[in-house]
């Protein structure tokens, strides 16, 4: 424990010590509790709902008469550090089940007494602060005083009682929570750096994206520049495709509804589906996952050992029914497009296969620009739940593959029992942005299922039928989410090789406009995506149109540049770096914006001049 974390009450009911509560959970849950007390004696009438720990903070839900305002929030706040000062003890209490309804009951608290009803045995655990009594398991800090860093998000949200739509609607607070001040400012910097990176604001300012009302939400629209950048990430990932012995395949968008019930998503995740469509032959459903259908083409026809590994790669979209509450940008959507491959393998190939796909992984992140990045390794439960398919030897066998794999190509990989899918162990590797922030991406995960279901086969080297086994690995996770993430982590800002208008050419006055023109026909002669600005405005303007826009290059031309009899002179400007001088001929920055394209460099460290000047 860091000598800045406070002492720390970690017994339950019964005095036992409860280790999967961290402090820092522990710390937040007791602000959680702060923050109520605050508001029950600001707002007598209040009642409480429930208030957890979260990853960065706390928050509490309360039925009040009338949504919180900015003033309420500055109110509460101020409450909170007055409750702070004052040091009161928290300390547990045991209740007899019929004196704490009584208790609870008395302050109008009716929503706790539904709680101690449903989940308090004939003893109710209660922690108090003062006048303030809740129902709780805990732990807590023992007294308000080791709580020295906190900050309440300005922003309500509404949220149904115990999540159920129907029940009453309740004002969520969210708090943000640390041990030090420090700590809570540096995290508060990040939250505004991550306000300004928000990838739905740049996505509308440099005019990549759109989400059309007409349409419907969660459906994305790629506008031309964010089709540009849409297609590098494409094209690099079937190129790696093809060099990585996977074939390329599509499959349909929709497909019988038959085939959704053989491989159980018609059951399991039904709720994530479109409606069925009932065509003139069967019922057919928008497909949620790429899976079945590369089954389908692996069943094509028979198949022998000699011709496994067989890897199928798809950048297939998919359509599923998420509710419109958890939509968000890029990040959350109904439509969207994955990266898909299933390789189908026989047991002896199987850890091979892994560790090729941790590699290709790896190589997504770092050619992408992500150096950071950790992995999980989640596994069964040994069978005691009854939620896992496939037998304790295969779950033996898979589990192994997936630990050497990890070992072998030198991820540290954490074990999470009892967070596998249900067909199998997986690996997920987290990627850390910019800022600091941890995103799920890739993902290598184990089916037993599905080559059951579909009763996969090939011929083995015996003669003999035998089932493959199936590997699900997608690595992007989805185009749309992936190119938010990376535009939130540039902050628009892409590197030269993903940047829709890599330069931009600017004419000084409407006598320069020919000369521009044949400096942009020889940079997209060299594969260069260019922009001419020949509108009326001033320089200035036009300058700083193409900073805002994000583009990494521009090259102004005017009496002098159009006077050069070879053509070469150009003044250049960088996107961060500024003025770059005139000193360096137009075919040498050629040479340079090209070799920084083909070598897909996301770091500009070795700008801003070629030949390192």
């Amino acid at each position: 424990m860091s000598t800045s974390e406070p002492l720390l009450d970690t017994t339950g009911p019964s005095g036992e010590t409860k280790p999967a509560d961290s402090p820092l959970e522990i710390y937040r849950h007791s602000s959680a509790h702060l923050l109520a007390a605050a508001v029950t004696e600001l707002f007598p009438e209040a009642q409480c709902g429930i208030g957890p720990p979260t990853d960065d903070g706390f928050f509490y839900d309360f039925l009040v008469s009338r949504p919180f305002t900015p003033e309420d929030l500055e109110a509460i706040e101020k409450k909170m550090a007055a409750i702070v000062a004052e040091d009161r003890p928290i300390e547990r209490k045991l209740i007899p089940k019929a004196e704490a309804l009584e208790l609870f009951a008395s302050k109008g608290q009716t929503l706790k007494c539904e709680l101690i009803r449903e989940k308090a045995g004939e003893q109710v655990q209660c922690y108090t602060m003062g006048s303030f009594v809740d129902f709780c398991l805990g732990p807590h800090l023992p007294s308000t005083s080791h709580i020295k860093a906190f900050k309440l998000n300005p922003v309500p949200t509404a949220a149904y009682w115990k999540g159920r739509e129907g029940n009453p609607s309740m004002q969520r607070l969210y708090g943000f929570s640390f041990f030090t001040k420090e700590e809570l400012e540096q995290y508060l910097h990040r939250l505004e750096e991550a306000k300004k990176r928000d990838h739905r604001k740049l996505g509308k300012e440099l005019e990549l994206i759109s989400i059309e009302e007409l349409a419907g939400p969660g459906l994305i629209f790629f506008l031309p520049k964010g089709g540009l950048v849409r297609k590098q990430l494409e094209d690099w990932m079937r190129d790696q495709y093809l060099a990585r012995g996977y074939s390329l395949v599509a499959t349909p968008h929709v497909m019988r509804k038959k085939l959704w019930e053989t491989s159980g998503h018609a059951g399991f995740y039904a709720q994530n589906m479109f409606a069925t469509m009932e065509l003139d032959d069967a019922e057919y459903q928008l497909k949620p996952m790429n899976c079945p259908g590369h089954i389908l083409i692996y069943q094509h026809k028979l198949r022998s050992y000699r011709e496994l590994p067989i890897r199928l790669g798809e950048l297939g979209t998919v359509y599923r029914y998420e509710r419109s509450g958890v939509l968000h940008g890029l990040l959350r959507v109904r439509g969207f497009t994955q990266d898909d491959a299933h390789i189908f393998c026989t047991p002896e190939q199987v850890e091979a296969e892994v560790i090729g796909c941790l590699e290709f992984a790896k190589d997504v992140l770092t050619t992408f620009g992500f150096t950071e990045y950790e992995a999980e390794l989640s596994t069964w439960d040994g069978g005691k739940s009854g939620k896992y398919d496939g037998t304790a030897d295969q779950w033996e066998l898979a589990e192994n593959a997936l630990k050497r794999a990890v070992e072998k190509v030198g991820l540290a990989a954490p074990v999470i029992p009892d967070e596998a899918a249900f067909y199998g162990p997986k690996i997920d590797v987290k990627l850390v942005d910019a800022i600091g922030r941890k995103w799920q991406l890739c993902t290598v995960q184990f089916d037993f299922t599905l080559p059951r279901r579909f009763q996969l086969e090939y011929v083995g080297e015996d003669g003999a039928r035998h089932q493959p086994l199936m590997v699900h690995r997608a690595l992007y996770g989805s185009m749309e989410r992936f190119f938010g993430i990376l535009l939130e982590h540039y902050a628009g800002a892409f590197p030269m090789w993903l940047a829709p208008v890599q330069a931009v050419i600017i004419p000084v006055a409407e006598a320069h406009k020919e000369h521009a023109e044949k400096v942009a026909a020889r940079m997209r002669a060299a594969g260069l995506r260019v922009h001419v600005d020949d509108r009326s405005e001033k320089m200035g303007y036009k300058i700083r149109e193409a900073q805002l826009q994000k583009v990494p290059y521009m090259f102004v031309v005017g009496k002098v540049e159009a006077a050069d009899p070879a053509g070469e002179k150009v003044s250049v400007r960088h996107r961060h770096a500024g003025d770059l001088g005139s000193e360096v001929p137009l075919s040498a920055w050629i040479d340079k914006l090209a070799r920084l394209v083909a070598t897909r460099a996301t770091s500009e460290g070795e700008t801003p001049r070629p030949g390192g000047k």
